[in-house]
């Protein structure tokens, strides 16, 4: 079980939605690894520890055993052995582990020594080959575990089977002790470092948190309506992405507010003026008596009633135009003369009535990405515009131009026309050509503008110069330029995996 979950088990049972700290996070998955590597490292320890302290005692049985070897001769081909008592007594002299040899023939047969020592279990292939190597093996005796140290010693021109072997086991107590010495003074440190480990890695991250706390201090420090951007000077480079995404989100919170405060301030300030007049004629009308002046009065309050509505769905499809563009509603793809068509349809009547030649010129399907319901409000508020300043007898043409990869809505009029200066302000909000007695909320255009930075066009208002050559009245073209949508042809459009499931 690692460390992370070993944690989590031992905290108080929290909810799966409630994440942890980073803080947590990154301590687990630092010190996980150190818990699972410790065992392991021990276990190396003990092994490299063994090997160490056996190495110097394997030395000292090689040199028994070759001092053994240097002691035998050969007489007639049968070994003999030249070692005194006192060399044998000093042979056996330990003061922990004991200590045996012994000297057999080919046939197994002991020479001299002790007779219980076990021969090696592969005597019988070593016998017939040279070896000068001392060799070692682990066996038993007396029940007690033997580090024994063994050589076949020849004589020189003999054949094999004349030969003598020697073998020298002694107990593995001293190897134990010093292996045990060893491990202790590896092991035993590293019970005093891992601690201070732990507390050094707490340390670190606590100090390379710092920069995220000040951050959250920074951020809590803030009063409720501070939307500016966080300062990049001083964020870490991880957090700087962060940042940079928290700083884009409260860009957008930013142009969201300001368009609703935006809104809010235009509104008191357009229905101010029509609420104040319907109020005075209001207060006029009760004190009329005469019935013809009565019906003046009512007819003004209808009209007012008519311009404050009218400015009501002007403020309100500004505010879905704005709140359109900051939403980033994903666009559908239509036919843009088609959606003109249709609109212009419903413009006819009222054309009628003001006695001006409404046309439509077709132009075929030309494909678009757009709001349906955001272009409808674009186009009514364009034939609105154009309607309102031309005059009886004048003209309104409504068409779809398709010029290579864009689209061009064009709403052209006979109307009074407007100068280059005027063409740059007409898109404002609230702003109206000096000079005209057309009534106005001064917003139309400036709809016009928001929806058509929806759909990532351009709107312009120009002066009609076909007109103007023709010695006509020169009038006014509106256009927008669309980004034509061109789909994926059939044969570039992946087909669907057949998984074989129903």
């Amino acid at each position: 079980m690692g460390l992370a979950t070993t944690l989590r088990n031992l905290r108080k049972k929290e909810s799966p939605d409630i994440q942890r700290s980073l803080f947590g996070e990154i301590l687990d998955w630092m010190l996980a690894p150190l818990l699972f590597v410790w065992p392991i490292s021990i276990a190396f320890t003990h092994y490299f520890a063994n090997s160490v302290a056996s190495f110097p005692y394997d030395q000292s049985l090689r040199e028994h055993v070759a001092a053994i070897s240097r002691q035998i001769s050969f007489v007639d081909g049968r070994p003999q052995l030249a070692l005194p008592g006192l060399a044998q007594a000093f042979l056996r002299s330990d003061e922990i582990d004991n200590v045996y040899f012994h000297l057999l023939d080919r046939d197994g047969r002991l020479i001299t020594g002790d007779r219980e020592l076990a021969a090696p279990k592969n005597s019988a292939e070593w016998w017939k080959s040279e070896h000068h190597e001392v060799l070692f093996r682990d066996d038993e005796y007396r029940g007690q575990t033997l580090r024994v140290a063994y050589l076949y010693l020849f004589e020189a021109g003999a054949p094999p089977e004349q030969g003598v072997l020697i073998e020298v086991g002694e107990t593995t107590e001293k190897r134990s002790q010093l292996a045990n010495k060893i491990i202790a003074s590896v092991i035993l440190p590293q019970f005093v470092i891992i601690p201070l480990a732990v507390v050094l890695v707490w340390f670190g991250l606590s100090q390379g948190l710092r920069p995220l706390t000040r951050l959250r201090d920074r951020i809590e420090a803030r009063r409720e309506a501070d939307l500016s951007p966080i300062a990049l000077r001083r964020v870490p480079e991880e957090l700087r992405p962060l940042t940079e995404a928290f700083n884009s989100m409260l860009g957008r919170m930013q142009q969201n507010v300001a368009a609703q405060r935006r809104f809010i301030a235009d509104a008191a300030h357009q229905m101010r003026t029509p609420l104040t007049g319907l109020k005075t004629q209001a207060q006029l009308a009760m004190r009329e008596t005469d019935p013809e002046e009565l019906r003046h009065a009512l007819r003004q309050i209808l009209i007012g009633a008519d311009r404050a509505s009218h400015l009501v769905d002007q403020l309100l499809a500004l505010a879905r135009a704005e709140a359109s563009g900051h939403s980033q509603q994903p666009l559908l793809a239509l036919d843009l003369d088609k959606l003109l068509r249709d609109v212009v349809e419903t413009w006819v009547v009222q054309a009628l009535e003001k006695g001006i030649d409404l046309g439509y010129e077709p132009a075929g399907d030309v494909p678009i990405l757009g709001n349906a319901f955001l272009l409808r409000e674009m186009i009514n508020n364009l034939l609105d515009n154009a309607l309102r300043y031309t005059p009886a007898g004048g003209r309104v043409t409504a068409r779809v131009v398709a010029q290579g990869d864009f689209a061009l809505l064009e709403i052209e009029d006979s109307g009074t026309g407007i100068s280059d200066e005027e063409s740059q302000k007409v898109f404002d909000r609230f702003y109206r050509v000096d000079g005209t007695d057309s009534e106005g909320s001064g917003l139309g255009l400036a709809i016009v503008r928001e929806i058509a930075e929806v759909h990532q066009a351009a709107a312009s208002l120009r002066p009609n110069s076909r007109s103007a050559t023709a010695g006509e009245v020169p009038g006014c073209v509106a256009r927008i330029v669309f980004p034509v949508h061109r789909p994926l042809p059939r044969s570039l459009i992946p087909e669907p995996v057949q998984t074989g499931f129903a």
